[in-house]
């Protein structure tokens, strides 16, 4: 599936290609963190498949929960998550791109779950929490 996307100034935009069959649900204690929220929602893509089409983002290094040093971009102006990926084997990386930064994002519905172990006690059962449809 073909998706476009942007930071949410709009300095950072891109397009890229993912299987709508891989998304998921990060509740890494890192994603945790990082989005300021009690998980993360992912679309991978392959580094191949993935283009900007202006900005670059700015890259920050984090060692990530399993140990592994990960590359944060975002964008520099606004602060907003592009992706996520490996420092090693510049070409063939998967980018994890963030799903909340692509403009498809109601056709991409999450397919798993991962690092549930670090997982909010609440995050498995919203069903029960009152909803409004404004603040």
């Amino acid at each position: 599936m073909k998706v476009d996307g942007s930071c949410h100034c709009g300095h950072v935009t891109y397009e890229a290609e993912v299987d709508e069959k891989t998304v998921v649900i990060c509740h890494c204690s890192d994603c945790q963190r990082m989005s300021a929220s009690a998980y993360r929602v992912v679309a991978p893509t392959k580094e191949a498949d993935f283009k900007l089409l202006n900005h670059p983002p700015k890259d920050y290094i984090k060692q990530s929960e399993s140990g592994n040093p990960r590359v944060q971009a975002f964008c520099p102006e606004c602060g907003s998550h592009i992706y996520a990926t490996s420092v090693e084997n510049v070409g063939e990386r998967v980018f994890n791109i963030r799903l909340g930064s692509i403009n498809q994002k109601a056709d991409l519905t999450p397919t798993g779950q991962i690092w549930c172990r670090s997982a909010q006690p609440w995050a498995f059962n919203l069903e029960d929490i009152p909803r409004n449809d404004r603040q």
